[in-house]
């Protein structure tokens, strides 16, 4: 018998990122929605039919989503908060964009519509695990009542086999859905809304099993987490219910992005017919799985990595799992990647200007495709030397292991000489504070911005021009010198104190400064989701990093050139740098990190060379590459920040480091932001309305914080007094000599129309605050 592949999950953008391009049109009102839907079920096709033709035969369904999957899970079981107006039944499209982008007029639930100045937040969004996809966070209430709104999972089913497609349906877990949730005004365990939650899922799988379903694959990554007692009786609760109330249904139980641990117990005494485990993670899962795995459970093994592009080694691969199959026998296995392939690029063959040798290494989603329908061809019985299927594969691991474009002797050699003394300041932060005071002199609530402003139809147009050669490189320049120019100009007039240059010269924080870097290489098309629309082209880290040559440094002495103002030269960090990279998997990721590490070390020495005070080095993603496991966190977080120290520690008493973080709860990582020693750090708040804030007040942070006061990522626009608010509440843990205003990231996905005024109405908001914090302490002087 041949072992089954099988796929959890398929990109759902587009080879052409269709997705993004009609849901950007469905917002500007240029389709309708049946347009938008008709884009939606082209694509859903396709990916159907491209896993068939690769040779797929467990194939998803419901693993397609408009926006976010867990979102959709929020719809599908009635989470909707009652500011959206939803009344029961199916939400409609505009409560789900609302949902998770904001509303510019708010809609209560008798149907009422706001003045100009109301709206509706989107949900608060954060990390998916350690991912860069980020996720809709859903908000539940104590008295949180659910109901079943439609049942998607079921009509994609049918849609599928419409079309010819058995396939399996995909649906997010009710415990790792809860656990991932955010209590609304506190005070419960989200778990506690269990029993209510389940009636729904139980009417969900009854439907799927009574429409001919024979298999569901139910995702509870939330078993490779820390889970308490509460928690693993929550998922036997789960698993006990449906398999009483729906026992012919059959149940893949998927888990990925780590080992399950000390909670494999609980996952081999679920009531489940088969297990997903993530071997790529988690190899060591391997041997306990021969051990203990029931001789019934099938078992789905994650061997090819669903997070990162390189060719999985199908020789050793074969080798490792030989001694399981035929211990479990092949007919209670299945191939699979080790989770969605929603984390990779679709195609390597769109990829035309790679370097052949390094596209030999690589596998995109299709490909890793491939990789399963060879890996289980080589299991067929009969073959005489299995291993001759893996020709391929092993020609190009020993040219990747023996590369000369891979290995620099001086990198290696930078490494060695590191010392502690690297990675510290001269002083500690508060004679930095009284130097820097004296050199920037700035007012109480001092406002800047995170870095980038809107890339406009205009900008991406002459980048482009300039790409393909129809805009000289001569008046590409003069173009953005005018587009930087107009920006440092509008700042002074609307009165920010700190500057920025835009970054128009940027096509992307990361891709910028890896096109600069050796041993980074760049897609075409190698597109994978962000968050909604918002879609990024990670580089690929290959080899040893190095900077050849300055990166920034012209761009931010010709803004600052053109202002008395103090000009912040922007650059993004080495732990940012790696974790939105595809990384090489033949060193550690700490190593890797501290080469870029130094790489950024020149570029900040050379920036405060050319008279440039304040440099921000943005880490975002610094939280999201904590390890999922609490043993495991120190030892990441040790490097990460030795990484920005390094980074930053080249500099001089008087020069102000700036960092930025975003999509992030802070608490159980203070100690490592309180580390990395930065002067000024900002970070994204408003849409929690200040509470991720609280991490820094609990712990008394003494360095100066840049809350976020507006919303980048929802097109409304905050007024004065609603910023206002949202200061005077952090000023309720923090001094106002310590806080910054700001927005909470980058304005580069912004249209002009909303930023100017929202960035007007900060400056005024920050205005508001100085004048009557300075009126306070004159009254408190005469008092």
């Amino acid at each position: 018998m041949t072992i089954k592949t099988a796929n959890l999950g398929f990109p759902r953008i587009g080879s052409h990122r269709e997705l993004k391009f009609a849901l950007e049109r469905y917002w500007a009102g240029k389709i309708d929605r049946q347009d938008l839907l008709d884009v939606a079920a082209k694509l859903r096709a396709e990916n159907w039919a491209a896993q068939k033709a690769r040779g797929i035969q467990i194939i998803p369904s419901n693993d397609f989503s408009l926006y976010d999957q867990v979102l959709d899970t929020s719809v599908l079981v009635g989470a909707v908060p009652p500011a959206y107006g939803w009344k029961g039944g199916p939400a409609d499209l505009d409560i789900y964009f609302a949902m998770a982008r904001g509303s510019t007029t708010a809609t209560c639930a008798s149907g009422a519509h706001g003045g100009p100045d109301s709206g509706n937040q989107a949900l608060e969004m954060t990390k998916w695990f350690d991912t860069n996809y980020h996720y809709m966070v859903p908000e539940f209430t104590e008295d949180q009542r659910f109901e079943l709104t439609r049942n998607a999972p079921l009509e994609a089913f049918l849609e599928a086999k419409t079309l010819g497609h058995a396939t399996r349906p995909v649906v997010l877990g009710p415990v790792t859905f809860l656990k991932l949730g955010k209590a609304h005004a506190g005070g419960f365990d989200t778990i506690d809304l269990l029993e209510r939650l389940l009636p729904v899922y139980v009417k969900l799988l009854s439907e799927l099993a009574e429409a001919g379903v024979e298999w569901v694959q139910i995702d509870e990554p939330c078993l490779v987490l820390d889970l308490n007692e509460r928690e693993r009786r929550a998922l036997a609760l789960t698993y006990q219910t449906f398999a009483s109330e729906i026992p012919q249904l059959k149940i893949m139980l998927a888990t990925y992005f780590g080992a399950i641990g000390d909670n494999l117990p609980t996952a081999l005494s679920l009531p489940v017919a088969g297990l997903h485990v993530d071997l790529v993670r988690a190899p060591q899962q391997l041997d306990l799985l021969l051990q203990s795995a029931p001789a019934q459970l099938v078992l789905s093994l994650g061997v090819v990595d669903g997070r990162n592009v390189w060719r999985t080694d199908l020789a050793g691969l074969f080798r490792r799992l030989q001694p399981l199959i035929e211990a479990h026998g092949r007919d209670r296995i299945e191939l699979a990647p080790s989770c969605s392939l929603l984390h990779v690029p679709i195609d390597l063959d769109l990829e035309k200007a790679l370097d052949p040798e390094l596209v030999s290494w690589l596998a995109f989603a299709l490909q890793k495709l491939d990789e399963l329908s060879l890996l289980a061809r080589a299991f067929e019985p009969g073959l005489a030397n299995p291993e001759q299927v893996f020709a391929r594969s092993i020609a190009a691991a020993e040219a990747r292991l023996t590369s000369l474009k891979v290995h620099d002797p001086l990198v290696a050699g930078r490494l060695k000489n590191l010392t502690a003394a690297d990675s510290r300041r001269q002083s500690g932060f508060a004679t930095r504070r009284r130097l820097q005071e004296e050199r920037l002199a700035l007012p109480l609530f001092p406002t800047t911005t995170i870095g980038s402003f809107p890339q406009t139809p205009e900008v991406r147009q002459a980048r482009s021009l300039h790409a393909k050669g129809e805009l000289s490189y001569v008046d590409y320049l003069a173009y953005l010198r005018q587009e930087t120019e107009k920006a440092v100009r509008w700042q002074e007039e609307i009165g920010i104190e700190v500057l920025v240059h835009g970054e128009f010269e940027r096509n992307d924080m990361v891709q910028y400064f890896g096109e600069q870097l050796s041993g980074y290489a760049f897609t075409q098309s190698g597109w994978v989701q962000s968050y909604g629309s918002r879609y990024v082209r990670p580089p690929i880290i290959f080899g040893d990093v190095s900077r050849p040559n300055p990166m920034t440094v012209d761009w931010a002495t010709y803004a600052q050139s053109l202002t008395d103002r103090p000009m912040k030269g922007m650059l993004t960090g080495p732990v940012t740098m790696l974790q939105w990279s595809f990384v090489r998997d033949d060193l550690p990721r700490s190593i890797v990190c501290r080469q870029i590490a130094l790489a950024l070390r020149d570029e900040v020495t050379d920036l405060e060379a050319a008279g440039i005070a304040v440099i921000q080095i943005d880490e975002p993603a610094l939280r999201e590459g904590l390890p999922l496991r609490q043993a495991d966190r120190k030892a990441y977080l040790d490097w990460a920040v030795e990484c920005f120290r390094i980074s930053a520690s080249g500099v001089g008493d008087e020069t102000q480091i700036h960092t930025h973080m975003c999509y992030s709860e802070f608490n159980d990582i203070m100690a490592a932001i309180a580390a990395m020693d930065a002067d000024v750090i900002s970070i994204e708040t408003s849409r929690s309305k200040m509470e991720l804030l609280g991490a820094f007040t609990d712990q008394a942070y003494p360095n100066e914080i840049g809350p976020g006061v507006y919303d980048i990522h929802s097109p409304r626009v905050p007024s004065v007094d609603e910023m206002v608010h949202l200061i005077e509440k952090a000023t309720d843990g923090l001094t106002p000599a310590q806080i910054w205003v700001n927005p909470d990231c980058g304005l580069k996905t912004r249209r002009w129309e909303e930023v100017r005024p929202a960035l007007v109405n900060m400056v005024q908001a920050a205005q508001t605050l100085r004048q009557s914090f300075t009126a306070g302490r004159r009254e408190a002087a005469n008092a």
